[in-house]
């Protein structure tokens, strides 16, 4: 009876754990979901009325919520060997 009722808190155990990892990369899903979206309505308002504000540095090297700094993104040209 001992290793049943054992048995059954590991199988409950494992489940909750699966719950929260599911609900854990639901979330991360969720955030990117929305920062892509909030991107995709940045790009297409700079591209309606030319370039932003938030393309200059921020000042004391802050990298924003994503804790990434910005990107250039214009292409780079090739150099010549």
């Amino acid at each position: 009876m001992y290793e049943l009722e054992l048995q059954q808190l590991r199988s409950a155990e494992l489940i909750r754990q699966a719950d929260q990892e599911r609900l854990a990369r639901e979330a991360v899903r969720g955030r990117r979901a929305a920062r892509r979206e909030a991107a995709g309505r940045t790009a297409a308002r700079e591209g309606d009325a030319g370039p932003s504000d938030t393309s200059r540095p921020s000042p004391a090297g802050h990298t924003g919520a994503t804790g990434h700094a910005r990107r250039s993104w214009r292409l780079r040209s090739t150099r010549a060997a």
